[in-house]
């Protein structure tokens, strides 16, 4: 465990520490009533912190007051604070949300950063709410030995990199159930004390109205915490802003947030299942029909509710990116979304736009054969060789069913894995969620009709809260065999009846060997993979 020049604390410090600066932010898990802070006149931050895009020596930390109020942050190395840094925010209202984020650079690589977040009345700043706390660490600048430094004490340094993986999030109608303690995953993974977590998509079902009870095929019921904004689908911007606070009502997640960073991306449902830009909805349940207004309205809530750095509340940006985590592991953030052209049957031999657009290709290409990083991690929205089918001719992923040459969507990624090779680009591991069960893929090309790649590997975790459903078909065109796969043998089964599920990335800092876990809710580990580093392939 790292340790400040202040002094030192151990994994047992830092854990009771996040749990009881947490378990002050405390929200009433069956209302939305107003704060004791509201009625006091001093603003409130009761919906918790988050830091997210966090690097060597940056992270953006954000949160969310019940009025208009200044952001202060103040940063520490232990935490009784003495010798803090303070950092000016912006004056955050009605404009996103009462929302803000405040960007931290020049901090110390490798160490564990205690902050504290201040909102101060705008017209009289000695006027300031409760602090609300929270830690995370920034990403190692050096390599060194990982198994140690997890657990060390006073003087022990974080030189390796552990990070979870899966996405989501209140999905069919599957909300925050308090009879099951809420989100439960969320407390599992934090227990496993991670350096980040990458959400990989579906942070809202904004489709998805939460009912308050449902009826299981046993006969129990499922018990939802239900909001205003989630008792239908979400087509205003109030409705998508309060499809994303209303997740911020499970305890388990706003403890979470306090003690690690997130790496964001989105996928449909922030918006609707299987949209794409330029589509009109055939939804009774819309009144707005056309997909450009609502994924407007989405990205803009996307941004007021979460921390990245390339898109913020009110202006433009984009969701891909690139986040880097010191030089063991480079992560590229895709967006699979806001680019594509229509889905369809795939057949196409000649597809410029393909699921990326012709512009995020070449970002990506660029940026992977810059990269000096021991991994590339390649943060996929979808999966690619599982065939994810749109009604009854059409297809959502990249993948259609046809084992032969690559077509349509196929054909961007025939590109994408000839230059990783021909580049000579190495560690590259694809990590994805979306279709709501846990499976591990390997890719190579003495299986595949394309054969002009390196091998590769594809990790597949989730969901986090949502129905689990049955596994999905290959696709031969890239050759990909399946080790691993677990899945319920039915459709929509709720998380009371299908385990969750997240990923696991260990990465040691001496060998720069990777090891990856798929585990389910409660920890337990399903399939284990070792990887090398310094290959094209694996």
């Amino acid at each position: 465990m790292a340790q400040g020049s202040g002094g030192g604390f151990g994994r047992r410090s830092l854990l009771q520490g996040a749990a009881a600066g947490s378990a002050a932010l405390a929200l009433p898990t069956l209302s939305c009533a107003a704060p004791a802070q509201a009625r006091s006149g001093r603003p409130g931050a009761d919906w918790g912190v988050q830091v997210g895009d966090v690097t060597t020596s940056s992270g953006l930390v954000w949160v969310r007051s019940d009025r208009p109020a200044r952001m202060l942050v103040q940063t520490a190395a232990t935490e009784s604070f003495r010798d803090a840094r303070t950092w000016h925010g912006p004056v955050i209202g009605a404009g996103t949300d009462f929302t803000g984020v405040t960007s931290l650079h020049g901090l110390p690589s490798g160490e564990q950063i205690h902050y504290r977040v201040l909102l101060a009345d705008p017209d009289d700043p000695r006027r300031t709410g409760r602090p609300v706390t929270g830690t995370f660490r920034t990403a190692p600048a050096h390599r060194g030995p990982a198994g140690a430094s997890r657990n060390a004490g006073a003087g022990g340094r974080q030189e390796g990199v552990r990070f979870h993986w899966s996405g989501d999030l209140a999905g069919q109608g599957w909300g925050i159930n308090p009879d099951r303690g809420g989100y439960r995953v969320y407390e599992d993974m934090r227990r496993r004390n991670p350096d980040f977590f990458l959400c990989s998509g579906d942070n809202i079902y904004a489709d998805s109205p939460i009912p308050e009870r449902v009826t299981l095929p046993d006969g129990r019921i499922w018990r939802n915490v239900t909001t205003e904004e989630k008792s239908k689908v979400a087509e205003t911007l109030t409705e998508f802003r309060g499809a994303f606070r209303y997740n911020l009502l499970d305890d388990n997640l706003r403890r979470f947030n306090a003690q690690v960073p997130t790496i964001t991306q989105w996928d449909d449902h922030e918006v609707h299942n299987n949209w794409y830009p330029g589509q009109l909805l055939d939804d009774d349940r819309y009144t707005v029909k056309e997909t450009d207004v609502l994924s407007a309205r989405s990205l803009r809530a996307f941004g007021e509710y979460f921390p990245i750095r390339t898109l913020r509340p009110d202006r433009g940006g984009r969701v891909y990116r690139v986040v880097r985590h010191g030089p063991l592991l480079d992560v590229f953030v895709l967006d699979m979304r806001r680019y594509r052209n229509a889905n369809s049957p795939g057949r196409q031999t000649d597809d410029r736009q393909g699921i990326l657009g012709a512009e995020q290709l070449r970002w990506l290409k660029r940026e992977l054969s810059r990269s000096r990083a021991v991994w590339k991690v390649i943060a996929s929205d979808m999966p690619l060789g599982l065939v994810v089918p749109d009604g009854k001719t059409d297809f959502e992923a990249l993948a259609q069913g046809d084992p032969g040459a690559p077509l349509g969507r196929e054909l961007q990624l025939a590109e994408l894995l000839r230059h990783i090779k021909h580049d000579r680009v190495t560690g590259t591991v694809w990590l994805t969620t979306d279709v709501h069960y846990t499976a591990a893929q390997h890719y190579a090309p003495e299986r595949a009709a394309f054969k002009d790649f390196a091998p590769f590997w594809e990790f597949v975790s989730g969901p986090l809260n949502a129905g689990g459903y049955p596994a999905l078909k290959l696709d031969g065109t890239f050759g990909p065999e399946q080790p691993f796969s677990k899945a319920p043998d039915r459709a929509n089964t709720s998380p009371a009846e299908t385990p969750q599920y997240f990923g696991e990335i260990d990465i040691d800092g001496d060998s720069g060997e990777m090891t990856v876990r798929l585990r389910q809710e409660g920890g337990e580990v399903l399939f284990s993979k070792v990887l090398q580093p310094g290959q094209v392939g694996q």
